[in-house]
């Protein structure tokens, strides 16, 4: 007989619905939220410049084609500029590359073909087949084989298809690419060598999940590695000039691309040569009160959750105090992971007394720990409270609830909370 009967909040939530429809009917004046909804996203971020001159603007921007000797010009007059995602500006820097330095080549599993993200489209049919080639599926003899060249005095650029891959090339990388130089007293190095490869989670990319092997983060494993450098861009801009100087830099590096900003992000992007500097963060939204740092995909997340500090939404402003919504949150990019900068990491968190780091790879012996160890070192006397750390839980990426393993605006909104009424 209870079986039978209906529950009370059934009659209830049919009279909410009821209710709802008639408000709806009587309310059409009531201007619906927009499909994204109101916070920004990459698409709509104020970090991305849209427009010519703020591009060509671009802090730390050299122009590559201009006399070395020469002192630094702002001047734009007759630069251009073109709309490129991610994975265009990556395929521009390649083919400039290419066209200047005849020793230049491009090799690694299905780039001749355009890649898996189409990073070297028409770069076999416009450079030839010997220069822009397929390699087997080796991770450890495409490592190998590029520092083979580079010790020969080629400009290597490599393709590991999936950071996940790198695993196999680790040996190559850190034992023989990354000491090469001081095991041979100098005589011998393998500055030459790039080696590209996409990392982060994946979404959208393989039927919304990436999983185990497909959305790691895994530059933390190189953070002992002297004589490597590692960089991760956040936009098609630094893309394009991160890469170039990273292929021109006298030091072997290992290039992570965000996967999920290859179309996402899109800029104006300077059409000439030019290179950003390596081993330097850009502060993005200068602040007082708290240190925000970070670098690729997660740039986006945090300026997400800046705007819902300052504004939160009604679902928010109960965990939200009003005292905090005017807080000052400075916004770094780290873009270099190694070597990180100290300095101007050191001189933010010293005027704002808090900082909190946030990275997609898991939170234990991550990138994070040892910025969070060195900063606690160097500002321990002007914390206000202890470095926090946001990163992906200590577990493989699953298949599922890929979203829920690593960071969101909603997780960096409450460390940034946590660490300002510390």
């Amino acid at each position: 007989m209870l079986l039978s009967r209906r529950p009370p909040h059934f009659s209830t939530a049919s009279k909410v619905v009821n209710l709802g429809f008639k408000s709806r009917k009587s309310s059409s004046s009531v201007e619906p939220p927009p499909a994204g909804g109101h916070l920004p996203s990459v698409a709509t971020s104020a970090i991305l410049k849209s427009k010519r001159e703020t591009a060509l603007r671009t802090p730390g921007l050299t122009w590559a084609d201009e006399d070395s000797f020469s002192p630094p010009r702002t001047v734009v007059g007759g630069r251009e500029t073109r709309k490129m995602n991610a994975y265009q500006a990556i395929r521009d820097a390649m083919s400039i590359a290419l066209a200047k330095d005849d020793t230049a080549v491009v090799f690694g599993e299905d780039v001749a073909f355009g890649g898996v993200f189409r990073c070297t489209m028409g770069l076999a049919e416009e450079f030839g087949k010997e220069r822009v080639f397929n390699t087997p599926l080796t991770e450890q003899g495409i490592a190998g084989f590029g520092i083979g060249m580079a010790l020969m005095g080629h400009t290597a650029i490599a393709e590991i298809q999936f950071a996940d891959y790198i695993f196999p090339a680790f040996d190559q990388i850190v034992n023989e690419a990354a000491k090469i130089r001081y095991r041979s007293g100098g005589s011998f190095n393998a500055g030459g060598l790039t080696i590209r490869t996409p990392t982060i989670k994946t979404q959208a990319i393989i039927q919304g999940h990436g999983g185990l092997y497909h959305s790691q983060s895994p530059e933390g494993y190189f953070m002992g590695a002297s004589g490597l450098k590692i960089i991760i861009p956040r936009s098609p801009i630094q893309a394009k000039g991160l890469l170039l100087a990273s292929i021109r830099d006298p030091n072997p590096v290992v290039f992570m691309e965000p996967k999920i900003l290859y179309r996402s992000a899109v800029e104006q992007v300077p059409v000439d040569d030019y290179v950003l500097p390596l081993g330097q963060a850009e502060i993005l939204v200068p602040g007082t009160d708290l240190t925000l740092l970070t670098w690729g995909t997660p740039v986006y997340h945090c300026e997400t959750a800046l705007h819902m500090l300052a504004s939160p939404a009604p679902e928010l402003e109960s965990v939200v105090p009003k005292s905090l919504r005017s807080a000052k949150v400075e916004l770094i990019d780290l873009r270099s992971i190694l070597p990180w900068d100290m300095k101007t990491i050191s001189e933010s968190v010293n005027r704002t007394g808090r900082l909190v780091i946030v990275h997609e790879a898991g939170v234990t012996a991550g990138v994070g720990a040892e910025i969070s160890a060195e900063i606690q070192k160097r500002c321990f006397l002007k914390l206000n409270a202890p470095v926090k750390r946001v990163g992906a839980w200590d577990v493989p990426n699953a298949l599922q609830y890929e979203k829920f393993h690593v960071p969101d605006a909603i997780r960096v909104l409450d460390a940034i909370v946590e660490t300002l009424t510390f």
